[in-house]
């Protein structure tokens, strides 16, 4: 089963992954973390996004979707897609992909919030920076200090509210399509991404039909 997060940044995403990935073992993938592990390595497609980021600009699509499928390549399990497709023409390429290698996207789980409730997320967000954990500072066992490694709490540049707002006006721009083309593809997935952590990855088990013999 192939299954594409959606939602707004600070919905829970990255977190939900995580979950599935330890009880189903599905291969998680953030582009995020495959740019800056393509960029660490020094690979060619590594020094051609990190010149493309140096320069200021946006990672095309093309080069999104080369970096994904080399990493998909020879990917047996599941996978979920985690911060890709952003745009509707990476969708329609993933598409292509899946297609010519008998696979297909299985569900597209949008985690729904309103916007208040993002942008209180956002720039409540605190990332250690030695390990990356992340933390909230209304949660009611924040310390301050990072309690996996006792690093120090820092916050993201895109997570102030300037930043939190801009990233929402791109969400409506760029993911608001992507909602409506698995919505005409019949798998969309509405999860209440308010709800408490173990509430909304209860609700994704449910919606994407998966049972405890599918467990790793």
């Amino acid at each position: 089963m192939n299954i594409v997060l959606l939602g707004f940044p600070g919905a829970g995403k990255g977190t939900q992954a995580g979950k599935l990935v330890e009880k189903y073992n599905f291969r998680h993938i953030s582009t995020g973390d495959l740019i800056r592990h393509e960029i660490a390595l020094g690979t060619p497609l590594g020094k051609e996004v990190e010149a493309v980021i140096d320069s200021g600009n946006l990672a095309s699509d093309e080069l999104i979707i080369n970096i994904l499928v080399n990493a998909i390549k020879d990917e047996k399990r599941g996978v979920i897609f985690d911060g890709f497709p952003r745009t509707l023409a990476q969708a329609e390429a993933l598409d292509r992909y899946l297609a010519l290698h008998g696979g297909k996207v299985d569900a597209a789980v949008l985690l729904n919030l309103s916007e208040e409730e993002v942008l209180k997320r956002l720039t409540s967000r605190r990332v250690c920076k030695e390990c990356g954990a992340v933390y909230n500072i209304y949660a009611p066992d924040y310390t301050g200090k990072c309690t996996k490694c006792g690093g120090e709490l820092y916050i993201r540049h895109d997570d102030d509210v300037h930043s939190a707002r801009h990233r929402l006006e791109v969400f409506h721009k760029e993911t608001q399509p992507l909602i409506e083309y698995y919505k005409k593809s019949g798998i969309c997935k509405v999860v209440d991404g308010s709800k408490s952590i173990d509430s909304v990855f209860a609700e994704i088990v449910a919606v994407l039909g998966l049972s405890k013999g599918e467990e790793k």
